[in-house]
């Protein structure tokens, strides 16, 4: 009999499986639908600053009266706050396993409070997700310093696990990753899913772009999962972006990963597709007599096989070189 507990960021999970931050996370019914399917934890649906603030400017604008904008202000930011907290509350008191917070901000005050009440209200950890795109406006490695500031003055105030999703436009992953385990940091997540944009050719219009992963997406999240499993020791990862099956699900921990967040597959397969990947990945390790989660984990990351160089440019040329 396998067994598939791990651990990720300092938590015990029942097998490698999470549900990533989404709308399907967004409720108690939806997160209790998620355990009986059978995830290990939970990412709650983040809780956007932008969200609060400008449904406050709309507020505000509606208002005849200036002196009441800081008043309606406050109410709308704590309201929302308050129906987050409750959800954490709620999740904790009925469900069983590890339920993780994502807060989205941009300020780094608004990270220090909302991270706060939320370690208060019951939360087993944070996800940081920093919504940032830098098109010019900001300095070089604006990003990444805004990784380690927002973690370094989040960990005077909070002790519960922080793990943060990274972007994928980031530079040098392995040596910022490095950085923010020196800082605290409990795990990361690999990678971010930005929203995308498209073209409407007859209206000449922006418009949203595909919602969903696809599988051809997993091989970067796989690559980056074995370096960094392989230069940064004894830190958690989870992969996230453009997994859409068990066999990714297995890829992943081969690569170095200690949890695999769902999101795409779940909308577009269902929650039945839990109860699949952990049945195949069980008769995987029956098959290759592995009987933890940890007796492959990491077996094929970059330290770990005999050349490395295969994760890097060297695999382009080698893949078409087959090809005239």
């Amino acid at each position: 009999m396998v067994n598939l507990q791990t651990k990720f960021a300092g938590l015990t999970l029942k097998n490698p499986l999470v549900a990533a931050s989404s709308g399907l996370t967004n409720s108690l019914s939806k997160i209790k639908e998620l355990e009986r399917a059978g995830v290990a934890a939970v990412v709650l649906k983040s809780l956007f600053e932008e969200q609060i603030e400008n449904h406050s400017e709309k507020l505000t604008m509606t208002s005849d009266y200036p002196e009441a904008a800081d008043y309606i202000n406050a109410y709308v930011e704590m309201n929302h706050v308050e129906k987050y907290l409750d959800l954490i509350r709620s999740a904790k008191a009925e469900c069983n396993i590890p339920i993780i917070a994502s807060i989205n901000c941009y300020k780094l005050t608004r990270w220090t409070d909302f991270a706060k009440s939320i370690e208060d209200a019951g939360a087993d950890a944070i996800e940081l997700n920093v919504f940032l795109l830098n098109a010019g406006e900001f300095g070089d490695n604006y990003l990444e310093q805004s990784y380690q500031q927002i973690v370094r003055e989040l960990k005077k105030v909070i002790r519960i696990p922080v793990v943060v999703k990274m972007a994928k436009n980031i530079s040098n992953l392995p040596g910022v990753i490095e950085k923010l385990k020196a800082l605290g940091t409990n795990g990361a997540v690999l990678f971010n899913r930005f929203y995308q944009l498209d073209f409407d050719l007859e209206k000449l219009e922006i418009i949203s772009g595909p919602v969903f992963s696809n599988p051809s997406d997993f091989s970067d999240t796989l690559r980056w999962t074995a370096i960094v499993s392989g230069t940064v020791p004894d830190f958690d990862i989870a992969c996230s972006y453009g997994v859409h099956s068990w066999e990714d699900a297995v890829k992943g921990i081969l690569a170095g990963a200690s949890a695999i967040e769902l999101c795409s597959v779940l909308y577009q397969d269902g929650l039945g597709t839990v109860g699949n990947m952990l049945t195949c990945i069980e008769e995987w390790m029956e098959q290759h007599n592995y009987q933890t989660i940890s007796g492959f984990k990491g077996k094929l990351n970059y330290a770990n096989i005999a050349s490395p160089s295969l994760y890097e440019r060297v695999q382009f040329m080698k893949y078409f070189s087959n090809y005239s």
